[in-house]
């Protein structure tokens, strides 16, 4: 154990919220990545004050601090690669309050996601930001990596509905940053600063959220093709003719036919590619929204179309969907789940660089996700059993980070850099960036105890 006599110490501080154990540490040493190492404390904190004492003694004794929500992330980004105190706020799981009046919500941050959103629907209130995992994470660790989802493209991602932040930097100071109103333009953004941050610049303690009227109708179609082009120019189409959907996903034949297998949804099989658009408001706007959407999407001569009329119906094509990547985990193949952004104009040539990709490297590519904003998971699946397949998995990563660099995409849309793509961070910021992110690491974390080993 590092910092032995200091984290016996803190333990007796802070009785039932510091742990030692063995199999405490075990459980808090990775996430959903291929990563793990053991902290040398766990630290279960029930208050942002009992954070501002651990964080003031980690300060001051220079131990690293790890924060983590649900630990439900994909890059790694909370392993304690360093070791000392893995910090969970998973205690800290009550709603305050949710305000139909003012239209905000006052959370801590392991409020489930999905259970969140329940609450605010009873009330015929609207918290969009969605990710497939909700059943799974936690609003504090949306936060921590601006997470997003299907319905991004018409209400945007977490950062647009994070009003105000309870944050406790590497000191021990508690700050109170933004507010409950819409509009707020004192001083600078700084709650903003924290999202997306993933542990590197304070643990969230607290939220206020921004909600909207819950729209009280939707309506889907789930259409498949006998190519992707087809169901690239069906969606430009719809776009074309001045709709914004709430949401449009796209996935390919591999993700389907995984998906068939684990749903024994028959609809899947024999496409090349399936596309979901979903619209939302007024039920008779909607209804023939949908019906003209549905019309120009049939000019590309679909396979086929299926209707979904309300939240029932409609949540019956989003299951199948959110089942798409444990469907690939069933294959036996190791998944390396890339969350790559391009712009909207270059979609089509991320599926057809992907098929090329695949071709060069022997191995599959299973592409999926949010069509609309160009975010699509473009996961490498990977026989680790087969000769060379690890070298073939890190030239082909290499090539898709270059190719999405150099076409003015990101390298990741909602999951964050991490561990995961740490090694091609120095590709997509400039020095000056980079640079500027010391800035202020430096001057919130001088230590450098948060969240240490990852990206900064």
């Amino acid at each position: 154990m590092k910092f032995p006599r200091q984290l016996r110490r803190l333990k007796k501080l802070l009785p039932g919220e510091i742990f030692l154990e063995p199999a405490t540490l075990e459980k808090y040493a990775g996430d959903k990545w291929f990563a793990a190492h053991l902290p040398d404390a766990v630290a279960l904190p029930r208050s942002a004050r009992s954070v501002s004492r651990i964080l003031q003694f980690a300060h001051r004794h220079r131990i690293p601090v790890t924060p983590r929500g649900a630990g439900h992330g994909y890059v790694g980004g909370c392993v304690p690669v360093h070791g000392g105190i893995a910090l969970s706020t998973e205690r800290m799981k009550k709603i305050l309050e949710i305000n139909a009046k003012d239209f905000v919500a006052v959370v801590q941050p392991a409020v489930n996601t999905a259970e969140f959103q329940e609450q605010c629907e009873s009330r015929r209130l609207f918290y969009p930001p969605d990710p497939a995992s909700r059943k799974d994470n936690s609003l504090g660790g949306n936060i921590a990596t601006n997470a997003g989802g299907p319905r991004c493209l018409k209400y945007g991602v977490t950062r647009d509905y994070v009003l105000g932040l309870e944050v406790v930097l590497a000191d021990g100071s508690i700050c109170r940053l933004g507010g409950r109103t819409h509009k707020n333009k004192t001083g600078f953004d700084l709650h903003r600063l924290f999202v997306g941050s993933e542990g590197l610049l304070g643990v969230i303690t607290g939220a206020t959220l921004k909600l909207i009227p819950l729209p009280p109708f939707r309506a889907n179609l789930a259409v498949g093709f006998n190519s992707m082009s087809a169901a690239v120019r069906a969606l430009q189409s719809v776009f074309a003719a001045g709709f914004l959907p709430c949401a449009a996903e796209l996935a390919d034949q591999f993700t389907l036919a995984a998906a068939a297998k684990r749903t024994k949804s028959p609809r899947l099989l024999g496409c090349q590619a399936h596309l979901i658009v979903e619209l939302d408001g007024q039920e008779k706007s909607v209804r023939g929204e949908i019906a003209a959407v549905e019309k120009i999407i049939r000019r590309q001569k679909p396979l086929f179309v299926e209707r979904g009329y309300g939240s029932t119906e409609c949540e019956v094509v989003w299951q199948i969907r959110r089942e798409f990547s444990y469907a690939l985990r069933d294959t036996g193949l190791t998944k390396l789940n890339e969350d790559v952004v391009v712009p909207r104009g270059k979609l089509e040539d991320l599926f057809q660089f992907a098929a090329k990709l695949q071709a060069r490297h022997r191995l599959q590519l299973a592409c999926f996700g949010h069509a609309g904003d160009g975010n699509i998971h473009t996961n490498v699946m990977v026989d680790y059993t087969q000769k060379g397949a690890k070298q073939r998995s890190r030239k082909c990563l290499d090539e898709l980070f270059r190719w999405v660099i150099a076409s003015g995409g990101s390298i990741t849309g909602e999951h964050g850099i991490g561990l995961a793509k740490k090694r091609w961070w120095p590709q997509a910021v400039s020095a000056e960036t980079r640079e500027l992110h010391r800035v202020v690491k430096a001057a919130l974390d001088p230590h450098g105890i948060l969240n240490p080993g990852k990206f900064l």
